[in-house]
């Protein structure tokens, strides 16, 4: 079976988290960073996971450009979604029904919210006051739920 993992990251969490997914999949899995490779021939896929991180309630323009420009094909594959994010609950499930279209996640065979992390360095001035002012966070942070990375990859192996 061969898989892509398509991702969108700002700060690397979501790369992080799909190159610890890809060694969880059986398989040959090839992954792409969506902002470094903006066009993909999907036609030798079995099976597509597609994620990203979430800011401001969105996901990477790329992550959104790629399901447009390929959504009738991503509906005929095996499919896996994923967020990266640091929302939890019925937050993270409207972060997921928003930047992700219906159709995909009802034909998704696993969506998955692999939590998030806050990395200060990485940030700018403006993002580091955003961080500390909404979540109340003024120093690094990592919230990945490897459990979540194993069990989209249990539900798609």
């Amino acid at each position: 079976m061969n898989t892509l993992i398509a991702y969108g990251t700002k700060y690397g969490c979501a790369q992080k988290c799909a190159m610890e997914l890809a060694k969880e999949l059986d398989g040959n899995v090839e992954l792409v960073n969506l902002k470094e490779k903006g066009t993909v021939n999907l036609s030798g896929y079995d099976r597509v996971i597609i994620g990203g991180s979430v800011y401001i309630g969105r996901i990477q323009k790329e992550v959104s450009e790629f399901i447009s420009a390929n959504l009738n094909v991503l509906l005929k594959k095996e499919v896996g979604l994923f967020i990266c994010g640091m929302q939890e609950g019925d937050m993270m499930e409207k972060e997921i029904a928003d930047n992700f279209p219906a159709e995909l996640i009802s034909k998704a065979k696993s969506v998955k919210n692999f939590g998030g992390e806050f990395i200060f360095k990485k940030m700018n001035f403006m993002e580091k006051a955003i961080v500390k002012k909404v979540s109340k966070i003024s120093s690094d942070r990592s919230d990945i739920h490897h459990d979540n990375i194993k069990k989209l990859a249990m539900d798609l192996n």
